[in-house]
Parts: structure tokens; sequence; C-alpha cells
């Protein structure tokens, strides 16, 4: 076995973020499947490490120990980019998709756990083709399977979560687009028509959604704003953390940091006085900066190191509860979502988008939305409502699901 320093594996992380850039440009399937590009890359790694274990190779470890601080680097700027005022301007329709997504959440999870059992799986499995995998996607995996391992033993958790949430983010981008469709022909809707001004409309949305409008720009000084802070949340939310510990509850890192940066972001005056060096990071390109920087790479480190030769024994128990989670996941959005978001043309573009989230991630369902409205015209509301729900209280709500079904297994 050859063993990667710390310096090494992170570059290496690096280097395979690049390649899965170029993965995506050179193949448009990637792209049309809006799969993120260090999933690409790393998992393009792990299956040529996995042909090198077949055919008896040597076989690499990386060291992982700068890649599980990126994590907590990332949830943290999801904290600090949420704002409550956001949640006035959704409206009721907000909370009605929101108790939709919880519910199916708990389901979602109680269905994994029972298919897993079933199957003679440990229910554990199960839940990492849940919540875990599904609705939190790859970061969230990545910062859960270790408690598995520890806790019900389950060596290839990594791999399995990981399987289950690239099998899921290919689902959700090939279904949401469809489904939206469907509703709009089966049901007649009247849609917008595509003209420019429905473009321009488009655009308009997309505005209100950038809260700098025309003024995203990165300097040094407002990185370097945006690192302090940042610094400042994780520093409290360990703290934090440890005194959780102390009551018995034990949440991972990001937890505690994203709550944390939730209630700096919110509860700090947004006053700025023009003689302070320092102004707390509002939803600033910097900020978005990081997060993603810290995501791609610590996804990449993630996925280029999966031993992906301990899934052959697990591929049809898993492929039969992935396609049964996608089968209540379809049921939920055309029978529930689609009939109390009103029946109309934007409750169809939030359905493309539920798609996205109940099986992807964020990203998807802001994909499989664009690709709707672009054929047959703007939906603001469903471009205010999903993202709201899947971004601001998901990963929120997600936090302390997953622990609580760990406790009941």
């Amino acid at each position: 076995m050859i063993e990667l320093s710390p310096l090494v594996s992170t570059t290496t992380g690096f280097l395979v973020l690049f390649v899965g850039k170029r993965l995506n440009r050179e193949f448009k399937a990637l792209q049309n499947y809006s799969i993120p590009e260090p999933v690409s890359g790393g998992l393009l790694v792990a299956v040529l490490l996995t042909l090198l274990h077949v055919v008896g190779g040597p076989e690499l470890s990386f060291n992982l120990d700068s890649r599980d601080f990126l994590l907590v680097y990332f949830f943290t700027t999801v904290g600090m980019n949420a704002r409550f005022s956001d949640l006035l301007r959704g409206g009721p329709a907000l909370f009605i998709l929101l108790g939709i997504t919880i519910g199916y959440m708990t389901l979602q999870n109680v269905i994994g756990v029972t298919m897993a059992g079933l199957m003679g799986l440990h229910p554990a499995t199960g839940l990492l083709v849940g919540t875990v995998s599904l609705i939190g996607g790859h970061g969230t995996t990545i910062a859960w399977a270790p408690s598995f391992v520890d806790t019900f033993q389950i060596e290839s958790a990594m791999e399995i979560g990981i399987a289950a949430a690239t099998f899921g983010l290919v689902l959700a981008s090939a279904s949401g687009g469809p489904i939206a469709q469907f509703l709009i022909r089966r049901f007649q809707i009247p849609c917008p028509s595509s003209t420019v001004e429905d473009k321009n409309q488009r655009g308009q949305a997309n505005d209100e959604q950038d809260p700098l409008p025309g003024r995203r720009q990165i300097d040094m000084t407002s990185f370097l704003a945006a690192l302090l802070a940042i610094n400042i949340c994780i520093i409290t939310g360990t703290l934090l953390n440890g005194g959780i510990a102390a009551l018995g509850l034990k949440l991972p890192l990001f937890v505690p940091c994203l709550l944390v940066g939730i209630l700096y972001s919110n509860l700090l005056p947004a006053e700025r006085s023009e003689r302070a060096v320092f102004h707390w990071p509002r939803q600033s390109p910097s900020l978005d900066l990081i997060g993603e920087l810290s995501l791609g790479i610590f996804l990449a480190m993630s996925l280029m190191s999966l031993q992906l030769w301990t899934l052959v024994g697990l591929a049809l128990p898993l492929l039969v509860i992935l396609l049964t989670q996608f089968i209540v996941a379809l049921a939920v959005n055309l029978l529930l979502v689609f009939r109390l978001m009103g029946r109309t043309y934007d409750a169809a573009v939030i359905c493309a988008g539920f798609g996205g989230i109940a099986l992807g991630s964020t990203p998807t369902a802001m994909a499989n939305m664009t690709a709707v409205t672009q054929q047959y015209g703007a939906s603001t509301r469903a471009f205010l409502i999903v993202p709201l729900v899947s971004a601001f209280f998901l990963d929120l709500v997600n936090a302390f699901l997953i622990p609580g079904f760990i406790g009941q297994l």
C-alpha cells in the first residue's frame, strides 16, 4: 500500500476537480444531467483505482484530515447565507411545500430502513439510502458515513451512500423536466409564452435572488472578511458542540456551525459604518466562492478515495431500494405537491424542482426548473419557493432527523 501525505492528498483533490471540469466540458451528458464536476472527476479516479485493485496493482491510501474541515467550512457558509426575511416573501405556499417535504423526508427514511430489513441488510444501511444520500446528497453522505462505521460497523457506509447519492442525482436530473411536461400537457395548463418579455422576467427574477445585483465583486478586503466571519462561526460552533456533547447528544461539527452561521447573519445589525474595516458578510460573492471551493475540493477528495469493490455484493439490494424510493417520490410529487401547490403552471414548475430535491440536490432542482421555464415561460414563484425550502431548511431538518433515526436503530 502506498500512503500519500496530507499535502499530496489535498493536491490530488485539486487535480481531480480539474479533471471533472474537463470531463463535464467534453461530455454533454454530464452537463445535461447536472452531474457535479467533483463527482465526475472523483468517480473516474475511483473506477481507475478499482481496476488497479482488481488486477493486483498497488493500492493508494489518501490522508483525508484536511477534507473534514472543508466540509465544516461549506456548511458554515450555507448558514451564513440564510435570511429570515426571505421567508416572508414565500407566503403560505412556502410552508405548505416545507411541510410536504419534511413529511416526505421522514417517509424516505422509513422506506429505506424497512426495505433494508426485508432484504436482509442492516436497517442502518437503508438509512444510508434515505435522506442521508438522496435529499442530503454527497456532502451529507460523506459527513455522516463515519458515524455509521463507528456505530453500526458498516465498513462500506461511504461507498453505499455515495453510490446512492450519485444514482439519485441522475434520476432526479432525468425526471424533473418530464414530470412538469406531463402535468402541463395532461391538465392542459396555460403557460406564459416564451417571448422576450418572459425572458426579461426571468432575468429580473434572477436579479431579485441576487442580493447584490450589479455589484458582485471580490477583493482582498471582502475575501478576508468572509474568512474571518467563517472562522468566528466555526469557533463558536465548536464551543456549542462541546456543550451539546456534554448533554449526551452527538452531532457532527458542521451542524452547530450551520446554526451559528444562521444566527449571526440574521441577528447582527445590518448597519455599516464607513469608518469600519470589517463588515459582517451578507450573501457576499466572497462567501459564495469560499463555499463553492470548499465543497468542490471536499467532494473530489472523498470520491477519489472510494473503494468501489466493496459494493459488489450489495448492488442488487441497493438498486431495488433506490427504485422504490424513486417510485414513492414520483407519487408524492404528482399526487400531493402538484395538487397542494394549486394545480397551476407554477405548481408544475415547482414539481420539477421537487423532483430535483427529493432525490438529488438544490442545484439539480434549479436546473430542472430552468429547463422547464426556458421552454414554457417564467415562474418567479417557483424560483422563490423551491430554493428557500431546499437551501434554507433541508440541511437543518436533516441534521436532526438523521440522528433521531440512528437513535432508534
